[in-house]
């Protein structure tokens, strides 16, 4: 299975649920950069808007052609219930060249199950397997369990 894990990460939590995705996998890991600043309070205040609006971001050109992997998994933060704005543009630009797909997320509380809806729709594909994770759970390290289920999950789809 040749997968690629590619996420944006606003504080980091979404990029080290991808990471470890990635280590376990031992894959390519692409990180999406969105070009809009996110940063500080005016930074949440206009990501949560854009996300509430499923307004559409620029995006750093990525590196890794998502058409040359089996497999392409993609993680976001949940924002207003919702994908960040860089991840429903990622999907947007490359939904056509996704085999299959894998989605987690990562999620202060709730939305989280809604959001992974959303981005099969948006996909217009099937995932292999989701992960919903919430930040007490990757606080407190029980996220490790999550990720290997997930990941047995997607080997186990790839392969049918």
């Amino acid at each position: 299975m040749k997968a690629l894990v590619v996420f944006y990460s606003r504080t980091g939590r979404t990029k080290k649920i991808a990471e470890h995705i990635a280590d376990i996998l031992k894959c390519d890991m692409e990180e999406i950069f969105d070009t809009t600043s996110r940063a500080g309070l005016l930074g949440y205040i206009r990501a949560g808007r854009d996300a509430t609006y499923k307004k559409l971001t620029t995006i750093r050109k990525t590196e890794k052609e998502p058409s040359l992997y089996n497999i392409v998994i993609i993680g976001t933060p949940v924002w207003a219930f919702t994908m960040s704005p860089a991840v429903r543009t990622y999907i947007t630009e490359n939904k056509d060249k996704f085999e299959k797909v894998a989605f987690f997320c990562t999620e202060g509380g709730v939305g989280g199950e809604q959001t992974l809806k959303e981005m099969e729709v948006l996909c217009g594909k099937k995932p292999l397997s989701l992960l919903e994770l919430r930040t007490e759970e990757i606080m407190r390290g029980k996220h490790i369990q999550k990720i290997k289920e997930f990941i047995e999950k997607v080997r186990c789809q790839n392969e049918s």
